[in-house]
């Protein structure tokens, strides 16, 4: 089957349980189409370059697919009609990355950072130490 990458953004003032249900759905899109959801990875509110549809920032959600074109065509119809979808964009790649995205390695790279940055200055600040 052929493999892809999708991203979706979802409204920023959608919960992250919402957006939770929503990824559970489109699992189901696919898989009860004959496919399966390698990976997911949500990366959390991001701001965007520009507003769409009147947001500044959105839920931004990673699929590793295996699925045929039906099942990826069926999952992208359904997020057209949805009104909580900003944006969605799929595309078909040669093999699936196993590791965690770049996004996902930044994130880790920022935490420790400021991880570090703490130790180094005894504490959070504003706090006695």
């Amino acid at each position: 089957m052929p493999l892809y990458e999708h991203i979706f953004l979802a409204r920023q003032d959608v919960t992250s349980q919402q957006v939770e249900a929503m990824v559970e759905t489109y699992k189901s899109v696919i898989e009860q189409n004959g496919g399966k959801v390698e990976k997911t990875e949500m990366w959390g509110v991001k701001s965007l370059a520009y507003r769409i549809k009147k947001n500044r920032k959105a839920h931004f959600t990673l699929f590793n697919l295996d699925a045929p074109a039906p099942a990826v065509a069926e999952m992208e119809r359904q997020m057209r009609i949805s009104e909580d979808i900003l944006r969605f964009m799929t595309i078909r790649v040669d093999e699936l990355e196993t590791e965690p995205s770049v996004m996902m390695q930044k994130r880790d790279r920022d935490d420790r950072k400021d991880r570090e940055r703490r130790e180094r200055d005894g504490g959070y600040e504003g706090e006695e130490v």
